[in-house]
């Protein structure tokens, strides 16, 4: 299955819910001990022997710390201790957590293993046992093991970068993890920096130590674990051993058996950095491998060996400046070239940094350093020095980057794939910086194609940075989406959200639903995961934005593929989708929106925004986001994330009231079009049902959107009509045809009319032609409104219709009160009969505006909206009673209660009344408050409610007993209690007011309350004082304290809703303008009538229902192109004026000036710190340059004398000596001041420099490869031979090479070697080792390559040469080997190039041009034998049979044989791709 196919498995299954839990705590301890168990291994000693010396064991341990069998062992005896044979593994017995003591009790997970322990088992244990996510960098921390002293400045950048490259790039970082030297300060980082604010998540630091070092380990040991371990750090009572270090994450003890040996890790931490550097990034199966970095502070020459060995396996190292010792003697030589790298300057640099250490340093030590330093300088690309006083290099964390930067770059080898390596790992790490400076400079030019996958890797990264950088430099959105397979990986690798869930269940659901259509016969291979294809996307969002839109990715021609194989469903996925944008033009899209809706789905702010800047229709993608983030947050579980889908839903809101607000302040009717506009990017909707659908109640509370919902009140009468004016023609409709009523008609005439008048008047004041472009009505065209139009615009204006049916709302009421009060008769009259053919016509607008959908929302949706409204709700109340009280009425029994239910439905019908108000703008807000406190009105009454029955319930009971009546309960325990709030308070609670007439002894009166229990003088029993008493707490809470706090809320309400009633009223504004406007002209009842037309024409006659464009407008696509560009233009300055806006924030400056001052306090701290240093610095640059002038002017003089021109001081001045001469030149520098001092030794120096150049061009080059000191394919070592003592004619009293001679290169043709050494001698110098080595024969073994080359085509524009693939290697090399002779070709080249392609070219061998001849500088060469080679060019002409017959040869050889271009990108080793560049010059092409 293939990694996308996994992933969407994974995505699905993961929304499938599954029956398993957890595993507990101690059941993942118990498997973890296990897997240790079984993998890892300690090393012990088997065989005690007391070293003499001292009361131990050889191995290091005591007697006590040897197993029982090993004291007195059967199986050794009479043997002596060997480390390789008495040494033996078994299952480790330390592993577990470690808890450090002290404050933050810091804790780490360690586990003891041996030295032979495979790194692929190491970094299972990391990554799979510990849950380390893989690294995106290895950064290897090395050198002083003491402790070391580092100047404030340093430590605190190497602190700082340090942590800041780990935390951004997602590194590791492997020391030695003890809590002594540079393990200490990385420990100092790490604690300094992980509890910052600034880094976020666990810094991983890895400590590689030896076991046997460790101080206070027993508490480590258990076998069966320690979860956790306490481990004290004892630091003054450890002697020669070390404490680990607390701020370390992760240790790996490394045990080889013994006690007390130093380094015994270094072995394995090499191996496992190999291998973790050998994974490829993010787990993937291709692409840039991890990187490894090492950083070295101070250190000694074991420092050095690391180094050099580090270098020697490609990996980039960092040197520290002013750390000490060994680094500083790296960094004072890394600038100067190798030849000035001498053995005496070591020496001084030795005895600088390494002060008493240095006695201990033998001269063959500094010859081998010197050698090696010298390597080390002359792999450049692989050395990096960071120096303090370097402001342009940042932190360390900039350095350490740049140096993987430039050793990429610096590997000719690799081309193009050099700078993508550099581009992945620069987004692996997320420093855009980098990229920024490293990669994307002005000399670097891309193409859209090349950076798609680095698109794509930011965009799956959340690099949103990154996507930035690469739309800056090129990439193309429309090319990066051009394929619809690019989008859907996009959607399978989205990150856990709610959306995938989402879109897991539709492609499940959709699974199952498949499997009921389709029967799979057993023949049919198993089907494998159904893809995500587009059209689930496009479901799932249609779902959040609501089914009235349209499908955004239309459906494939093929809606189920049963893949047969693999091969079948690619060219069926194929050829469905190649039509598929040709058969359906609407499902074009914008690239840019796709994406944003790709970001938005997932809740991606960053990304989002980012995508939200190139999409073209930017307010409809804003309010989309804003409706499809606000659906999300209301099905999330996750409340903190709900909170923040609403909060980027408010942001996006916010941008559309923005770039709108631009658009109508720049152009009133092209903003209104935009509202209005269908957008096909988005279904087909509008950005103002788009805003009403999201709730946006400030984006349609905007001036804009009210002028634009006041346009279409007014219809085609202007806005500008005062209301008694409309009402005024309303009845008196022929004045319309006067100036007495305004229509929009008029107005647009009279502005362009205006217009032209003062375009005429600037032209004949000026004298010039003025060019205008009109967008609007041109005035000449434009006529008025016609007799006939004018009426219909009036009476079809909504405005009109609306008050219109207020006129018949009224009749409809006042006709209502005279038949309730005045005109109800057993048999209906005519005014009631009216009244109820009035309702009907009521009663078919609310069935037509149930059924009326111009926007498609289904029938289901439409009915929930009708429910939602509280005044359909009490059309549909007031409908009903009327229907049941006029069922009543006809009817001779329920007549009485028939009119009852009128009269209360004529309530019912007055308080919708107050629906006509909402259009007001000052009783609409009003409306809008009055609700909300009915709202909490109703609240209030529970709380209410307690107190009233609390009350009357006992009242009730302590006054009447068993009393039965019903009715009379109710009255007497909540009627009389809700009346005392008002004031009405009872006479029945005291003796005074008791009048025994006024009640009924039994209860048999039903006109009378029972009287209360009475005592024998016929007065009331109750104690009085109880019910005064419980009346006045009563009194209390209900009347004062409940009252006041409901007069409390609705001050409260008032309060909050008062800011919010005007937009609140705006918005719901819209649904009355919209009814209205879809209402028949005529009010009820005369719309019976509309209604019967509708009928007849959209049911009888079939002819589909008009569609008002006041709402929703298709534009022509170049209007709309012109539209949408206008608005891009719009949304740019919106952008620009936010930026300046933030850029002036209080917050914004605040930060600014913080950020300035810390500048300038690190700047003060630097000079401060640096300008002693400087100081001295230069102080030793002026005396170097006094000694190198003497030397130079010692120079000039004898280059005088050799010529000849001896002058008359020539005497005296020669006999000045080189002191008399620095002597001289302190004098001149003593009387004149420091500056011109120096100014004059720089001018000394500058020339003395020219001059050494100048010789220095004249030195000869010494070999370089032949003198690695290991030397190939052998475990062999060179004596060390620095650069100055290469040539034989320089003394090298130490000199001593080895002698080696492989014995599987063939037989001695030169009878006994060591004999006849001294015959030959190598003419490059010397290399480091006598023999012949692997080489065939002593003295020159001569090499044939062979360089062919053809043209690519008849233009002559491609020069080709013939390569051979190293399929290991993944480069080429020239076709070559050893041979006899100048003038034949080698015989292995036949096992190459096959016979009949050898015998071709031997042929043509003679029209050969001969490239070069002679040394060749090979790590195979000794002091005594050596290649020499001679490269041959044949190139074969265009049009030759000969040509033609090698060109067939080479196209049917199914060997490594590949015709490459000749160019400097080619990837072969730096002396064959010197050959090739004198082939293109031989043929005049550029390399």
């Amino acid at each position: 299955m293939g990694e996308s196919q996994l992933i969407q498995s994974l995505a699905i299954s993961a929304a499938i819910p599954t029956k398993h839990f957890p595993l507990s705590p101690s059941f993942q301890l118990f498997a973890f001990a296990s897997w240790i168990k079984e993998n890892i291994h300690k090393r012990e000693c088997c065989f005690y022997e007391e070293d003499v010396s001292k009361d131990v064991c050889k191995c290091g341990y005591s007697k006590t710390d040897h197993a029982d069998d090993a004291i007195k062992p059967e199986d050794f005896t009479g043997e002596m201790w060997n480390r390789h044979r008495h040494i033996r593994e078994v299952p480790t017995d330390a592993f577990g957590d470690i808890c450090f003591g002290g404050l933050g009790q810091r804790s780490a997970k360690y586990v003891r293993v041996s030295t032979d322990t495979s790194p692929e088992v190491l970094y299972q244990l990391l990554t799979k046992q510990w849950n380390l996510s893989p690294p995106n960098l290895l950064i290897s921390v090395t050198g002083g093991a003491k402790n070391f002293y580092l100047r404030a400045r340093l430590k605190n950048m190497f602190h700082r970068g340090l942590i800041k490259v780990a935390q951004t790039t997602g590194a590791w970082i492997i020391t030695g993890g003890t809590h002594t030297g540079v393990m200490k300060h990385v420990g100092q980082a790490v604690r300094d920096y992980s509890l910052s604010s600034s880094v976020q998540g666990q810094i991983v630091t890895i400590g590689v130590a030896t076991w046997g070092i460790i101080h206070n380990k027993d508490a480590l040991v258990d076998s069966q674990g320690c979860f956790p371990a306490h481990y004290t750090m004892d630091i003054k009572g450890q002697d020669h051993l070390s404490c680990l270090d607390n701020n370390h994450t992760h240790f790996l003890l490394v045990d080889d058996g013994t006690h007390g040996c130093y380094g015994v890790e270094i072995e394995l931490r090499s191996r496992l950095e190999k291998c973790i550097s050998g994974k490829h990034l993010g787990n993937k199966k291709i692409g840039a491998t991890i990187p490894v970095v090492c950083v070295i502070l101070d250190g000694g020459p074991g420092t050095l060996n690391t180094i050099y060995n580090a270098m020697l396996n490609d990996t980039p190292c960092v040197v520290l400046e002013g750390s000490g010792r060994m680094a500083d003697v790296i960094a004072h030589v890394a600038a100067l070239p190798v030849t000035e790298v001498t053995i005496s300057l070591i020496h001084q640099l030795m005895k600088k940094f390494f002060c008493q250490e240095y006695e201990r340093f033998s001269d063959l030590n500094i010859i081998e350093w010197t050698k090696k330093i010298q390597d080390i300088i002359r792999m450049s690309h692989l050395l990096t020095v960071f120096r303090v006083n370097m402001d342009s290099q940042g932190d360390v964390d900039v350095a350490i980057l740049q140096a993987l930067f430039k050793a990429s770059r610096a590997s000719e080898s690799l081309g193009e794939e050099g700078w993508r390596r550099q581009l992945e790992l620069a987004i692996a790490w997320n420093r855009v910086d980098m990229a920024q400076t490293e990669i994307f400079t002005e000399e670097s030019q891309w193409k859209s194609s090349d950076l798609h996958w680095a698109m794509f890797s930011a965009l799956v990264g959340n690099k949103p940075e990154f996507v930035s950088l690469l739309l800056e430099n090129g990439v193309s959105l429309r090319d990066f989406l051009q394929n619809e397979d690019t989008l859907c990986e996009l959607y399978k690798q989205l990150p856990g959200c709610l959306f995938l869930r989402k879109l897991a269940k539709r492609v499940h659901s959709s699974r199952r639903r498949n499997r009921r259509l389709f029967i799979i016969k057993s023949r049919v291979h198993t089907r494998r995961g159904e893809s995500v294809a587009m059209s689930h996307v496009s479901d799932e969002v249609r779902h959040l934005l609501g089914s009235f839109t349209k499908p955004l990715y239309p459906p494939p021609s093929v809606k189920y593929h049963f893949n047969m194989s693999i091969d079948d469903a690619a060219s069926l996925s194929k050829s469905s989708q190649a039509p598929l944008r040709e058969e359906h033009p609407e499902a074009r899209r914008d690239p840019a929106t796709d994406l944003f809706l790709w970001a938005v789905v997932q809740n991606n702010r960053e990304l989002s925004e980012i995508a939200w800047e190139q999409c073209r229709d930017c307010i409809s993608s804003a309010l989309a986001a804003s409706k499809i983030l606000k659906k999300m947050a209301t099905e999330e579980s996750d409340a903190d994330e709900g909170l923040i889908m609403l909060q980027l839903a408010s942001h996006y809101e916010n941008h559309a009231i923005g770039v709108f607000s631009q658009c109508y302040n720049s152009d009133g009717e092209r903003a209104k079009k935009l509202l209005v506009r269908v957008s096909p990017l988005w279904g087909g909707t509008t950005c103002l049902r788009l805003a009403l659908e999201a709730d946006d109640k400030s984006f349609v509370a905007l001036s804009g959107v009210q002028a634009l919902l006041t346009q279409i009140w007014c219809g085609e009468l202007s806005v500008d009509n005062p209301v008694w004016r409309v009402l005024i023609s309303m009845i008196f409709f022929p004045l319309i045809y006067t100036c007495f009523l305004t229509f929009r008609r008029d107005e647009v005439i009279q502005r362009e009319t205006a217009k032209k008048e003062e375009i005429k008047t600037v032209e004949s004041v000026t004298g010039s032609v003025l060019r205008t472009k009109s967008r609007g009505l041109d005035a000449s065209r434009e006529k008025s409104l016609e007799s006939w139009s004018r009426l219909v615009g009036l009476f079809t204006s909504p405005q009109v219709k609306f008050y219109w049916n207020i006129v018949s709302y009224f009749a409809f009421l006042l006709l209502f009160a005279v038949v309730v009060m005045m005109d109800f008769q057993a048999t209906p009259s005519a005014a009631e009969l009216l009244l109820y053919v009035w309702l009907f016509s009521l009663v078919c607008e609310e069935i037509r505006q149930l059924f009326y959908d111009p926007d498609g929302f289904g029938f289901r949706k439409k009915a929930r909206m009708y429910i939602n409204d509280l005044w359909n709700i009490l059309d549909v109340l007031s409908i009903l009673l009327f229907v049941i009280g006029l069922a009543f009425r006809l009817t001779t029994e329920l007549f009485y209660a028939g009119k009852i239910l009128l009269c209360i439905d004529f309530v019912v019908f007055c308080l919708r009344l107050m629906a006509i108000f909402t259009i007001s703008r000052t009783l609409g807000p009003k409306i809008i408050i009055v609700r909300r406190m009915m709202m909490d009105l109703f609240f209030f009454m529970f709380l209410l409610s307690i107190w009233v029955v609390a009350y009357g319930v006992a009242k009730q009971g302590i006054l009447i007993h068993n009393d039965i009546r019903l009715d009379w309960i109710v009255r007497g325990a909540i009627y009389e209690p809700y009346l005392i709030i008002f004031g009405n308070v009872p006479s029945n609670i005291d003796y005074a007011a008791f009048d025994i007439n006024s009640c009924s002894m039994n209860g048999t009166d039903p006109l009378k309350p029972k009287c209360p229990v009475l005592n024998e003088n016929q007065m009331p029993a109750f104690p009085e004082w109880l019910t005064i008493i419980m009346l006045c707490v009563y009194l209390l809470f209900a009347n004062i304290l409940l009252l006041n706090l409901l007069i409390a809320i609705f001050n409260f309400t008032f309060e909050e809703v008062q800011d919010n009633t005007d937009r609140i009223w705006k918005f719901q504004r819209y649904e009355l303008i919209k009814e209205y406007h879809s209402r028949p002209t005529a009010p009820p009842p005369f719309i019976i009538f509309s209604h019967i037309y509708r009928i007849i024409r959209n049911v009888v006659l079939c002819r589909p229902p008009f569609q008002p464009k006041e709402f929703k407008d298709e534009l022509p696509q170049i209007e709309e192109e012109e539209l949408l560009s206008w608005e891009a233009l719009m949304k740019d300055r919106y952008l620009v004026s936010s930026q300046e806006e933030q850029s002036q924030t209080t917050e914004h400056r605040i930060l600014d000036t913080a950020q300035k001052v810390t500048t300038i306090i690190d700047h003060l701290e630097s000079e401060e710190e640096m300008s002693a240093i400087a100081m001295m610095k230069r102080l030793e640059r002026l005396e170097e340059q006094v000694v190198e002038s003497a030397k130079a002017l010692q120079w000039i003089m004898d280059s005088l004398k050799s010529k000849g021109f001896a002058a008359k001081r020539t005497e005296s001045l020669s006999q000045r000596t080189n002191s008399s001469v620095l002597v001289h030149l302190l004098n001149t520098v003593s009387k004149c001041d420091m500056t011109k001092s120096l100014l004059i030794a720089e001018l000394v120096v500058n020339e003395t420099e020219a001059l050494r150049n100048t010789s220095d061009k004249e030195k000869v080059r010494y070999h370089v490869k032949a003198r690695q000191f290991h030397y190939p394919n052998s475990k062999q070592t060179r004596f060390p031979v620095p650069e100055e003592k290469v040539p034989w004619e320089v003394s090298f009293s130490s000199y001593m090479p080895p002698y080696y001679c492989s014995e599987s290169d063939g037989e001695h043709v030169d009878g006994s070697e060591s004999e006849a050494l001294d015959n030959y001698r190598n003419p490059g110098g010397r290399t480091g080792i006598r023999g012949r080595g692997s080489l065939s024969h002593l003295g020159p073994n001569l090499h044939v390559d062979l360089i062919l080359t053809r043209w690519r085509d008849s233009e002559r524009s491609v020069l080709e040469f013939l390569a051979v693939e190293d399929q290991h290697q993944k480069t080429f090399v020239l076709p070559g080997g050893p041979s006899q002779s100048d003038n034949q070709l080698p015989v292995i080249l036949m096992r190459t190039l096959g016979k009949k392609l050898f015998e071709k070219i031997k042929e043509k061998l003679a029209e050969g041009t001969t490239v070069f001849e002679g040394y060749v500088d090979d790590n195979r060469n000794t002091d005594n034998a050596w290649l020499e080679t001679n490269v041959l060019n044949l190139h074969l002409p265009a049009r030759s049979p000969d040509t033609q017959d090698i060109n067939n040869m080479v196209a049917c050889n199914q060997g490594p044989l590949q015709w490459q271009e000749v160019s400097s990108k080619t990837r072969l080793c730096s002396n064959q791709r010197h050959m090739l560049q004198r082939v293109a010059e031989l043929h005049n092409r550029k390399f």
